[in-house]
């Protein structure tokens, strides 16, 4: 009997705990219904979520779970040094000890490999001889590591720059670090967001409850029926080796990926809001369709906002922003997103992508006085045609294993164009292709439509919204396929 029920205990490497998954469906049935008892004192509601959340990371990341237990340690402790330390260069160096432990945790675990591999390359290409290599270590990134760390960092950061005071409770302190919804894939939480929020008195309206169970319902649609199927049936296998497949087929995982990362993306993000609200708890928002954008600083607006706006507080900013003259400001714009782009990945692959959107900000704004000049409406036409396709372009890159495998993939999509190929695939794929029209339309709806969609779901009988959750289910259980997919920004 315990080999049919160990899976809902013990970690399994290739079956992490997702939301998508039958094993948390049951898990969170059974916390949220004992919440419901809990919820009205503190103490106690802090003790179950954050139990259940560091059981979460462990069904998630095995034993790095001590991980989450050793950052809120240590982050409490010297976010205290700061506060109290009684001048300023001793604050700062209680400072510089928590950047340092923050970044040479995520700098262990995610860019040794990463440093050995460029040492080796480089010897390589100077053709140096006489300096030995290193051996590639056996380090396993765990999941989720970016997210918490920078929400750590923010904490310390925030009261050296005394716009908090540090929680007095190290408990509260390692829920706001570890709180399961938004753990391992964002959106970054910061401190004065989320701590003033623990010892608030606990209300979930109809209204707010309709809310959270809508975006629990988009968040599954996103991953489970769009982008995941599209990822395995079509784009996946693309990416694999597009010369096998015709320029049509190229062009369609070149538009599919910016579908697939997204609504994978903004689906976690939506089902982490849904989540968190079902708790009590907001988190802030990450995406406003991005892809409406007419400009990378207004795509940099509504995509991942959590983690752009990190950006732009903690490294941006303190870098000097662009308060000391033009060509300074696009240093700081592109060292900015040079270590955006690492963020997600230790690979030159990601320094280029976060190298391209670092350009094409610092190029805006050079071109903003030509660019302001041009009438409103081609303005914006232009401008969202060059932006959407130049971040398509930038997913390629992002996208492939490799800088090689990124230009056979661009290069396979100039060719002769073949219409009677082309009608033959779209029959032989069309639920991916409508799934893919469907994605699109979807993201284009205004964002003013998205508040009166969720005021009409709101006010509909308890019965309708069960029949549409229930429907939204057998959607994402006939969509899915044998293997539960892993969230793409998990490896981040």
């Amino acid at each position: 009997m315990w080999d049919s029920f160990k899976h809902y205990f013990i970690y399994q490497a290739d079956q992490p705990l997702l939301f998508n998954s039958e094993v948390f469906l049951v898990w969170f049935l059974f916390i949220y219904g004992i919440y419901q008892f809990a919820q009205q004192k503190v103490s106690l509601r802090v003790t179950l979520l954050l139990s259940f959340s560091l059981f979460f990371y462990y069904k998630s990341s095995g034993l790095f779970f001590l991980l989450l237990v050793l950052s809120p340690i240590v982050n409490f402790f010297l976010g205290d040094r700061i506060h109290t330390a009684s001048q300023k260069k001793y604050r700062k160096v209680w400072l510089w000890l928590s950047i340092l432990f923050n970044l040479g945790l995520l700098g262990y675990y995610k860019y040794t490999n990463f440093i050995l591999e460029s040492f080796h390359q480089l010897k390589h290409w100077l053709q140096i001889e006489d300096l030995n290599d290193f051996d590639k270590m056996n380090i396993i990134l765990p999941v989720g590591i970016s997210f918490f760390t920078f929400q750590a960092m923010s904490y310390t950061i925030d009261i050296y720059r005394k716009k908090i005071q540090p929680v007095s409770n190290i408990i509260e302190f390692g829920f706001f670090i570890s709180f399961f919804p938004q753990l391992v894939a964002g959106p970054i939480v910061r401190a004065s967001e989320f701590l003033p929020q623990i010892r608030k008195k606990l209300m979930l309206s109809k209204l707010q409850l309709s809310n959270a169970l809508f975006l629990i319902m988009s968040g599954l649609v996103k991953k489970a029926v769009i982008s995941d199927y599209i990822s395995v049936n079509f784009v996946d296998r693309v990416f694999e080796n597009p010369p096998l497949y015709s320029v049509f087929e190229t062009w369609t995982a070149f538009y599919g990926y910016a579908l697939q990362i997204y609504c994978d993306f903004s689906g976690y993000s939506d089902m982490a809001i849904g989540l968190a609200l079902l708790f009590g708890f907001y988190l802030p928002d990450n995406f406003k369709a991005p892809y409406q954008s007419t400009s990378i600083t207004e795509f940099w607006r509504r995509w991942h906002i959590s983690l752009s706006s990190w950006l732009r507080d903690y490294l941006y900013i303190s870098l000097g922003g662009n308060r000391k003259g033009l060509w300074n400001t696009y240093k700081n714009l592109l060292i900015t997103m040079l270590l955006g782009g690492l963020w997600h990945g230790a690979s030159w692959k990601f320094v280029l992508w976060g190298a391209m959107h670092g350009v094409w900000l610092a190029t805006e704004r050079i071109l903003d006085p030509f660019i302001s000049s041009i009438p409103k409406i081609p303005r914006k036409m232009a401008g969202w045609i060059l932006t959407f396709h130049f971040v398509c372009l930038a997913w390629v890159f992002f996208r492939a294993r490799s800088f090689e495998q990124a230009l056979i993939f661009i290069r396979s999509m100039f060719g002769t164009f073949d219409l009677s190929l082309a009608q033959e695939v779209t029959s032989s794929y069309y639920i991916v292709y409508s799934l893919i029209a469907i994605g699109f339309i979807l993201h284009a709806i205004p964002l003013s439509w998205d508040r009166i969609i969720l005021k009409v779901f709101a006010v509909q009988p308890l019965v309708i919204k069960a029949l549409v959750f229930s429907v939204i289910l057998l959607l994402v259980i006939q969509f899915s396929s044998s293997e539960v997919v892993p969230f793409i920004y998990f490896q981040f």
